[in-house]
């Protein structure tokens, strides 16, 4: 599958509405998924997890997270971070940081609702934390788009020798269908 280049990424990641999935380990070194709100900013995904969550205790006791971000549309366009968790504000410091928890809202419900909101729960402390992309591991991919040739639909590492893809398939990807 094509890879986004970084500009693409980054738009894709600026657009709102998606939701990020977060993993993370618990103390028994189990994985654990939560569906969360996010903003892309300054090169890093950022997040903000209330002060009792069991993802925030997972990140308190092992930084590692992976992070996946999607779109069920076509060209289904795809990133995923395994990287290390910052805790970069602690529960209670939430004065220091809540215009970028009201942009976080503002990319998925409009505006008024969205100040209503953090308003409304900002006596319930939260933690900043965030996922730096340039210390993380990070894969993009999509559909092919245009005029790219649709053996691109899967990475030719998962083809095997006699792929029907190598010789048989349409030279574009038809989204029509």
């Amino acid at each position: 599958m094509p890879k986004l280049n970084l500009a693409e990424r980054d738009a894709f990641l600026s657009e709102p509405g998606f939701i990020m999935d977060i993993a993370t380990l618990d103390a028994d070194g189990g994985p654990s998924v939560a569906p969360i709100w996010f903003i892309y900013e300054d090169g890093r995904i950022w997040f903000t997890p209330r002060q009792h969550s069991d993802w925030l205790k997972n990140i308190r006791n092992d930084p590692r997270v992976a992070l996946c971000i999607d779109e069920t549309e076509i060209p289904y366009r795809k990133v995923v971070v395994r990287g290390q968790a910052a805790v970069v504000h602690e529960v209670g410091n939430d004065d220091k940081w809540r215009d970028r928890y009201r942009r976080i809202a503002q990319r998925y419900i409009p505006v008024d609702d969205a100040n209503a909101y953090v308003d409304g729960t900002d006596d319930q402390p939260r933690a900043l934390c965030s996922v730096t992309l340039s210390d993380a591991d990070v894969k993009t991919w999509r559909m092919p788009v245009g005029d790219e040739a649709y053996q691109g639909i899967w990475a030719k590492r998962y083809w095997t020798d006699d792929a029907k893809v190598k010789q048989d398939a349409p030279q574009v990807f038809d989204k029509s269908v």
